[in-house]
């Protein structure tokens, strides 16, 4: 007898439950220049099961050796938490990721194939044709994993007898999860909650599977569409931390778990996500992604408790709740009274770590005090936005790291040209070279091109004051292509030129690697429809 998969079973005994199904270590990391290290993945994968996320799709393992080695150490490692991965509607792609993902103690399949008429006319298949191929995909899965999860593409613009038709159809064959996927952001609310509510009236043996909604945010609807889907009868939500994702991004999953939370007394489902872990997961991401969170993000954005109006100001002191619907402490904030400066102690500096979500002790907090010693030198007081940006700068250093920034000093001013004399120590030897430019920041990033020859294009350079004052710490984000690979890279510095010199060498470093990756020799496939045959 086939056992009920957990995900089910726990809906059985909780009826009001919604599942969050994680997909920031797959679609999230497929946002260009979003690109994780299987090291990185692994722990956004642990924290993601420490908060109580459902099901984690850790992967497209057939993609690379590297993408299969990151699913298949993450199902290992997982302990709660259902582990998928992604597969193409072939059986070399669905017998890869179950090589991948069997290694959890609950492992999922999840494969899809493109059903609107515009992703039909790409593998040139007939409606015919397609519906075969997904029995017969959706079978072989079955056969291997009792818990198979089947994503029509662009369901939301696919033609409504022709959806019926293979839903039922990968029902009939054992998908115990069917997914609605709003590939490009399409639909809106009412369509989502509808299209839902006809699928499981009218599609045959609906009452035996799961039905999810992964939605984009083209639109800038993903949440809403999300959840008007669960007022439709879906039980699983797709979404990733940040909203990360691909073109505008996807659901983010701290917008629909704060959403059911906070408005539970129109929404009337829960989830098993602990809230107070967001902010601490929402950083990490940024960290590794090298996305930085928009100041005005929902939930995790730096502004989302900041009050600078005196009408909000002044209600807030009378009565937090005048103006915030949420208390700061339910994602993970902490509002303490500790200032640090230079005369601060280790025992100061961990306490404020922990209350921001970092546990640091032996060499960690070693490395972290003396890096906080020396920015507070330089300024009278370190604020909790400067300790994060120290923490990230930390996180990103070691990593991967084939150049690095050793000494740098430019001269700049009215008169031209400007110029950068620049060392940096690039696979274990230490090169030198001075180098001008059209202001210091270009003379700097001149000086690297002398250094580290390389034919890039610099598709963004962004510099944030990380908190106020002219000591402030200065966040830089560089963004770099080369041949259609795109990497990020984010420092900080209380010097806005030093920032970008490191942010700068972080994205290069980070372009090397996927250089490695994704060169002649490598074994990366490309996923392209094609391929599904």
């Amino acid at each position: 007898m086939t056992r009920i998969d957990p995900d089910r079973a726990a809906l059985q005994a909780e009826p009001d439950r919604v599942l969050i199904f994680d997909t920031t270590l797959r679609d999230g990391e497929q946002s260009p220049g979003a690109t994780m290290t299987n090291a990185e993945k692994l722990e956004i994968a642990q924290m993601l099961d420490d908060m109580g996320v459902d099901i984690i799709e850790a992967g497209f393992p057939i993609a690379s050796e590297g993408d299969f080695e990151a699913v298949k150490a993450i199902a290992r490692a997982s302990r709660n938490a259902t582990i998928c991965g992604l597969a193409r509607a072939n059986l070399a792609d669905i017998d890869r990721c179950w090589e991948a993902v069997k290694h959890a103690e609950s492992p999922r399949i999840h494969t899809f194939i493109g059903t609107s008429p515009l992703h039909r006319a790409i593998p040139d298949l007939t409606q015919d044709e397609m519906a075969e191929r997904i029995h017969e995909t959706v079978t072989h899965a079955r056969n291997l994993c009792d818990n198979v999860q089947w994503s029509p593409m662009d369901a939301t613009r696919t033609e409504w007898d022709y959806l019926r038709r293979v839903v039922e159809i990968a029902i009939r064959a054992g998908a115990t999860t069917i997914n609605i996927p709003d590939t490009v952001g399409y639909t809106a609310p009412v369509e989502s909650a509808d299209l839902i509510r006809r699928l499981i009236a009218e599609v045959e043996d609906a009452d035996k599977v799961i039905f999810s909604t992964h939605c984009h945010n083209d639109l800038g609807m993903a949440t809403a569409n999300s959840l008007a889907a669960v007022a439709g009868g879906a039980r699983q939500i797709e979404c990733t931390v940040n909203g990360l994702g691909e073109r505008a991004g996807n659901t983010a999953l701290e917008e629909v778990v704060m959403a059911l939370k906070v408005r539970n007394d129109i929404m009337p489902w829960r989830t098993h996500v602990d809230s107070r872990k967001i902010m601490n997961i929402s950083r990490r991401v940024a960290t590794v992604s090298g996305f930085s969170v928009q100041y005005n993000k929902a939930i995790v954005g730096k502004n989302a408790f900041a009050h600078e109006s005196g009408i909000h100001q002044d209600g807030m002191l009378k009565n937090a709740e005048t103006f915030e619907i949420m208390r700061p402490e339910d994602v993970g904030l902490t509002a303490t009274n500790i200032v640090l400066g230079k005369h601060s102690g280790r025992a100061a500096l961990r306490s404020k770590l922990k209350d921001l979500g970092y546990e640091l002790a032996g060499n960690q907090l070693n490395d972290m005090f003396v890096r906080f010693k020396a920015l507070a030198d330089r300024k009278k007081e370190v604020f909790d936005d400067d300790l994060i940006a120290l923490m990230r700068e930390s996180e990103i250093e070691g990593a991967n790291e084939r150049i690095k920034v050793k000494f740098l000093r430019v001269i700049c001013g009215t008169e031209a040209p400007q110029s950068a004399d620049l060392t940096l120590t690039i696979d274990g030897e230490d090169r030198q070279t001075t180098a001008t430019g059209d202001g210091p920041v270009d003379a700097t990033f001149n000086a690297v091109r002398q250094l580290f020859p390389h034919d890039v294009d610099l598709q963004l350079y962004q510099v944030h004051a990380v908190t106020e004052g002219t000591d402030a710490q200065a966040t830089v984000s560089v963004r770099l292509e080369e041949e259609g690979r795109i990497a990020t890279g984010q420092a900080a510095d209380t010097d806005t030129v030093v920032a970008s010199c490191k942010a700068y060498v972080a994205a290069l470093n980070r372009l090397l690697v996927r250089r490695e990756k994704t060169g002649p020799d490598s074994d990366v496939k490309a996923v392209s429809y094609k391929d599904a045959g």
